[in-house]
């Protein structure tokens, strides 16, 4: 991708004259953002350091971009099924031109980059930003030859995706979440690498726009989701033409006249599939290069993720690191919250722990999953007497209506309290139905306090209700609202 300086016009002074803040931010994303706002809001002088395209991935070439060609792709698909859900339809559609969805996906991510991070700047006098790359020394931030001098720094340089060590595999120029999303040509066939969330909802985007899609994974789709959902949403994958290749090793990628050939182990034999690109999901790393970490003090981990506490705080006093960079919780509001809780504990106490307990996690697929709180594996190794009810959408009356039965609802819950421990869904609109959840969950209810709660009827949240009453109770000896 490009990359882009904000212009000089947009960039307020620096409001001391000395080069003196309170505090210094690296980082000028979702997270960079959230922490220099706050501690502006405490009275606090900031220095906001941004390098390359202000606004971080979720604008540029994360959230936005791929949601909105999601949803276009949804579009297409749900037009051409019309008629099989629905007696009395005739319906149809299909791309006719990936560019102007390109093109109208670019405007909406610079409109959005330009209200929400550079219009913002000039709104705090006490924030100044500077453009460049930063490094960490002696008694502050070394931007290009300046040096911005505080005693309390926060780390928000945010993660790219990575490239697997696959023999081969960078001589094909790979595409990853970030080039597979300027593409203005679509491909006739692609190999998709990774089955977590963006593996999935890239495969299944492309597949609804007419590209032929091979998914290729290690262990199982969705390996940090319930079995049940996984098992669930790769059946609805295959049924709409996506190939599903599980259970491999990947073995080495080379070019052919028509693309890549990729060579796996698959039960102890070899294959070979190909395509005329291959698009890698199978990680990220973080942008930690040039930082000066290792000289300052600051501990990395393996994958050169930098390592936090719960205050947000790293090995090297009045360093803080919050957002991809730590490796913990890739979600952009995640990053948000933590950078928030780490500015509140430098300019303060200390006192502010990150809690993700009630963390709720939505992978855009059709139909959508959303979790919060633990699974049943992870409830089991923390000691929990463990219950669980499985509903499926056939039972929700909201799914029966609108003639689209895919997925499920899994309640975890402590078989001696009775108490919420983890709410999962698989359904179409699962992503607006997992906040009720996780409230609850944040409020300690009970799987009775959610049994005898009122839902609206015909609404897919509902399936909360019938799920906690599942523990007990077969719903379908019910009558509707009956419960």
């Amino acid at each position: 991708m490009k990359v882009e300086a904000m212009n000089d016009c947009c960039a307020p002074p620096a409001s001391n004259g000395n080069n003196q803040y309170d505090l210094v931010v690296v980082g000028a994303g979702s997270a960079g953002f959230s922490a220099a706002i706050t501690a502006a809001g405490q009275g606090a002088q900031v220095a906001l350091v941004g390098h390359g395209t202000i606004g971080g991935t979720c604008v540029n070439i994360g959230c936005v971009p791929s949601k909105t060609l999601i949803r276009a792709a949804e579009t297409v698909h749900h037009a051409n099924i019309a008629s099989t859900r629905f007696d009395g339809i005739e319906s149809g559609a299909r791309m006719v031109d990936w560019a102007a969805q390109i093109a109208q996906k670019d405007a909406l991510v610079a409109s959005l980059r330009q209200t929400k991070y550079a219009d913002l700047l000039p709104e705090y006098n006490n924030v100044a930003y500077r453009e460049g790359q930063a490094r960490l020394v002696a008694g502050g931030i070394d931007v290009g030859g300046q040096r911005l001098v505080s005693d309390r720094i926060i780390i928000a340089t945010g993660a790219r995706p990575a490239l697997p060590a696959i023999p081969g595999l960078a001589e094909v120029a790979p595409l990853d979440s970030t080039t597979a999303l300027s593409l203005t040509e679509l491909p006739r066939s692609m190999i998709v690498l990774g089955g977590g969330y963006v593996g999935v909802e890239l495969a299944q985007t492309f597949a609804r726009v007419g590209v032929a899609v091979t998914l290729v994974f290690r262990s199982r789709l969705l390996p940090e989701a319930e079995p049940e959902i996984g098992q669930a949403l790769a059946g609805y994958l295959a049924d709409e033409g996506i190939t599903i290749v599980r259970g491999v090793t990947y073995d080495v990628v080379r070019k052919t006249d028509d693309g890549a050939a990729l060579a796996i182990t698959r039960n102890g034999a070899p294959e070979t599939l190909t395509a005329e690109r291959i698009l890698v999901a199978t990680g990220r790393t973080p942008n930690t290069e040039g930082l000066g970490l290792s000289e300052a003090g600051v501990v990395q981990t393996s994958s050169g993720a930098i390592v936090v506490d719960d205050r947000m705080r790293t090995s090297k006093a009045g360093v803080y690191a919050v957002g991809d960079v730590t490796g913990k919780d890739q979600f952009v509001y995640m990053a948000a919250y933590g950078a928030k809780l780490a500015a509140k504990n430098a300019l303060n106490s200390n006192s502010l722990r990150y809690d993700n307990t009630a963390m709720p996690a939505v992978v855009f697929t059709d139909p959508q999953v959303a979790s919060v709180g633990l699974t049943e594996a992870q409830a089991r190794a923390a000691g929990h007497p463990v219950r669980t009810s499985v509903l499926s959408l056939d039972n929700v009356p909201r799914a029966l209506a609108a003639r689209d039965t895919r997925g499920l609802f899994k309640l975890v819950a402590d078989g001696v309290t009775r108490k919420l421990l983890g709410a999962h869904i698989l359904a179409p609109e699962g992503a607006d139905s997992i906040q009720t959840a996780a409230l609850a969950i944040r409020g300690g209810l009970s799987i009775d306090d959610l049994a005898e709660m009122i839902f609206p009827y015909l609404t897919t949240v509902e399936g909360l209700k019938l799920a906690a009453q599942t523990f007990d109770r077969d719903v379908k000896k019910l009558s509707c609202c009956a419960g």
